[in-house]
């Protein structure tokens, strides 16, 4: 087994830093530096994994080609680099190396989402996940598929859906897209103005056959609304750009997956795409009645124009919001000027990631109140069972729309979940850590490098007086009774 050779680099600076030869280290470093050596050999080298359809349904056609798509391959359904091939037992296999340790995320697909794989009755299911093991061989079942009618799947999206356009021009970013346009029930027969929704990943909004993981029943379930009387809208849905989803919705860059070209994007919502709308269509144009919408990095762009572009965009659904992908993020919203009212929908799931998005999701309301926001623009829901989906975002659509446009809501105003209350966010001399309990609690604060800058132990109160560090973010690690809280605190 082969070190890489950066890797290999890494523990050799760290070994002459430390004059290991000259020295002498005792034994116990020498093991650590092992342990280091074999964590690193493992985490760094690449493992092939074979990949084998053991089982295919009935009804897969005697000529069908098989792809693997997932997030190693921006969820590309065609990609021509993970197509299967048949091995001499006359079964779909496919051997590729990852690196030891990666999580894979993936489905199967017979070469379009159409045509994706599903549950034994054809229900939507969840994507696949495995964690790459060294030489592992993975075997798989496919219960159904899609469609294997003509190669496309029967459209679930309700008669007032229609395309706009397939190829709709984005001058900001020199590229087209796809938009799809819910109207009211009965919008030809009126001469009413509506509200608008501007929503992306338009693919799983509307209709089964276009979506890669579900679909989010926006259509249905506004449909069922204006029946009940509620308000009536419009919705843009806006098609992700598949390989370029990315940086398309994501305002900053990310050292690990690139992106940063959210701005742009939203320009082309806000100067090319919305004053379309807004000439072909009975719109209601104020910011009062313009919102913008997303799940995902979809919900992390739509929170972000809701700060930056705060006097087009009124409202926000702001659905399990990739807030990871940047800590400029919290920056923004400490230091931009709140000129307008804004309401903001926060979802977070429980079974999201690691489980902390609803403890950051709580941060970043407390950075917003500190920032001027009030109680009745900010709402967040969080589901303990809520995955990271959209079957989760589908069931939670309904609910949302009615707070954020008719003022109703069941869900009762969110406690901070913590054991700890950490204030004022944004600081500038001190910072109050207050426990919810008299136990000893232990405080460990980092700068946004990673170099830990205070260690100190505190019980109930501690006040962490500012030295010479300069503005920017910091971390928390609080510790108490073998329980850890980590939160972030911006000093301007």
């Amino acid at each position: 087994m082969i070190i890489p050779k950066t890797l290999v680099q890494i523990l050799f600076q760290q070994l002459k830093k430390t004059n290991f030869a000259q020295n002498h280290l005792q034994m116990k470093n020498l093991k650590i530096f092992t342990l280091l050596a074999f964590m690193l050999m493992y985490l760094g080298t690449n493992a092939q994994t074979t990949v084998i359809i053991e089982s295919l349904p009935a009804n897969t056609p005697a000529n069908a080609s098989v792809y693997m798509a997932g997030n190693f391959n921006n969820w590309n359904p065609g990609d021509v680099n993970f197509k299967l091939t048949k091995n001499q037992q006359e079964k779909f296999e496919l051997k590729h190396s990852w690196n030891a340790g990666t999580t894979l995320s993936f489905k199967f697909t017979m070469g379009s989402w159409n045509t994706v794989e599903k549950g034994t009755g054809g229900e939507e299911i969840s994507d696949r996940q495995y964690t790459v093991k060294q030489n592992d061989t993975l075997k798989i079942s496919i219960a159904n598929w899609a469609s294997t009618q003509n190669g496309s799947a029967t459209s679930t999206a309700a008669e007032n859906v229609f395309v706009l356009t397939d190829s709709f021009y984005m001058p900001q970013l020199d590229r087209y897209r796809r938009i799809i346009l819910y109207l009211p029930p009965n919008y030809n027969e009126s001469t009413e103005s509506y509200p608008v929704i501007y929503m992306h990943d338009g693919q799983n909004l509307f209709d089964a056959a276009t979506s890669f993981a579900g679909e989010w029943k926006v259509d249905e379930t506004l449909n069922n609304q204006a029946e009940q009387g509620y308000k009536k809208v419009i919705v843009v849905g806006i098609d992700n750009g598949g390989s370029e989803r990315i940086n398309e919705l994501t305002p900053y860059s990310n050292a690990q997956y690139g992106g940063g070209d959210g701005h742009k994007y939203l320009q082309f919502i806000t100067d090319t795409l919305k004053p379309y709308i807004d000439e072909h269509y009975r719109t209601k144009s104020d910011r009062e009645n313009t919102a913008i919408w997303g799940s995902s990095l979809g919900g992390l762009i739509s929170f972000y124009a809701a700060m930056q572009m705060n006097d087009i965009f009124g409202l926000a659904g702001v659905f399990s919001p990739s807030l990871w992908f940047s800590d400029s993020i919290y920056t923004l919203a400490a230091m931009h000027s709140k000129n307008y009212a804004t309401k903001m929908y926060f979802l977070a799931g429980g079974k999201e990631g690691d489980g902390s998005l609803p403890a950051e999701c709580n941060q970043m309301l407390a950075i917003l109140k500190a920032n001027n926001y009030e109680e009745n623009e900010l709402l967040l829901k969080t589901v303990a069972s809520g995955e990271h989906n959209e079957a989760f975002w589908s069931a939670e659509f309904g609910e949302a729309f009615l707070w954020l446009f008719e003022n109703i809501s069941s869900v009762e105003k969110e406690k901070l979940i913590s054991t700890f209350k950490v204030f004022p966010t944004p600081a500038f001399d001190t910072i109050t850590i207050e426990s919810a309990n008299n136990e000893a609690f232990t405080i460990k604060l980092y700068n946004n490098q990673g170099k830990l800058i205070l260690k100190q132990k505190g019980i109930q109160k501690y006040i962490i007086e500012r030295k010479n560090w300069p503005a920017g973010i910091y971390h928390i690690i609080l510790n108490q009774n073998k329980k850890q809280e980590k939160m972030k605190v911006i000093l301007k």
